[in-house]
């Protein structure tokens, strides 16, 4: 059973088996994003964590790009020039790289063709990023004179290394599907044909086989936690987790379906069976 939903303008959104597609939907400008794009992402990704029916989501492009980057041919940003912005305003690729951090639920993107700038940073808060091997990438913002966006300085040393980012960013370079596999950029790399079975493949078997609460908790554990300069807080919170699995249904669910060789039936939802404990839910 799907559900479309048709309130956006420069993306869809679908949902079906589970997973939720949010697809940027401007492939006349090859995907390059404006305010309102981002404005849309962010309360699509919002939307799809509220939505009990939803245990995965998959962020792509429609067309035979991703995204080119920030589009300012639109008039630019939402804010008046010559007044300047207002103190609590934010740069539009934060809007929804901020928000993808924030999910209970899984991010898989997908990519092809030219994925630059910010229609990049954007991808760097998904669990996974499975690309084409048509995929180009670049942190072109030095060869425009701007700025990195989307908080990707935080995120991007996270996943590649200090040096590598240091590379990419300072460089403004292209490259290929290929040196983003060897960093660690993207997961997996596949010919553009197979590239979106690939990712529904993974995440019919996150739907199926994980447990909702537990990934929520354990994709904002490595998150908001790895980066602590001692391990001391992360084991107390590790030991206020641990101490409640004999009460939570799941864990037992999780063993019996081991020990019976079945697939598990988990009934937790993050929408509302979080641990209360949570120093980021406050």
């Amino acid at each position: 059973m799907g559900d479309t939903a048709t309130d956006y303008t420069e993306i869809t959104y679908r949902v079906a088996d589970r997973v939720a597609t949010i697809t940027l939907d401007r492939p006349e400008a090859r995907n390059g994003y404006t305010v309102r794009m981002a404005d849309e992402l962010a309360a699509a990704f919002d939307r799809a964590d509220r939505d009990p029916g939803v245990r995965v989501v998959v962020l792509t492009g429609e067309g035979d790009d991703f995204s080119v980057g920030a589009d300012l041919s639109q008039g630019g940003f939402d804010f008046d020039p010559d007044a300047g912005p207002p103190a609590d305003w934010q740069e539009p690729a934060g809007r929804c790289s901020k928000r993808i951090f924030a999910m209970d639920k899984p991010v898989i993107a997908a990519l092809r063709g030219s994925a630059v700038g910010g229609g990049l940073t954007i991808t760097l808060p998904a669990d996974y990023r499975l690309a084409a091997t048509d995929s180009r990438f670049g942190f072109v913002f030095t060869r425009r004179g701007i700025y990195p966006e989307g908080a990707s300085a935080w995120f991007l040393p996270r996943l590649v290394g200090m040096g590598r980012a240091m590379d990419w960013m300072i460089s403004g370079r292209l490259f290929d599907a290929a040196e983003a596999e060897r960093a660690g950029l993207v997961h997996s790399v596949h010919e553009p044909a197979d590239l979106l079975d690939a990712v529904y493949s993974l995440a019919a078997d996150l739907a199926a086989d994980t447990a909702a609460v537990s990934v929520a908790v354990t994709r904002q554990l490595l998150y908001r936690m790895s980066a602590l300069d001692s391990p001391e807080p992360v084991h107390a919170l590790d030991s206020q987790l641990i101490a409640g699995i004999g009460a939570n249904p799941d864990a037992v669910e999780g063993v019996l379906s081991f020990l019976e060789k079945r697939p598990p039936q988990f009934t937790l939802s993050p929408e509302q069976d979080l641990p209360d404990f949570l120093p980021w839910s406050h």
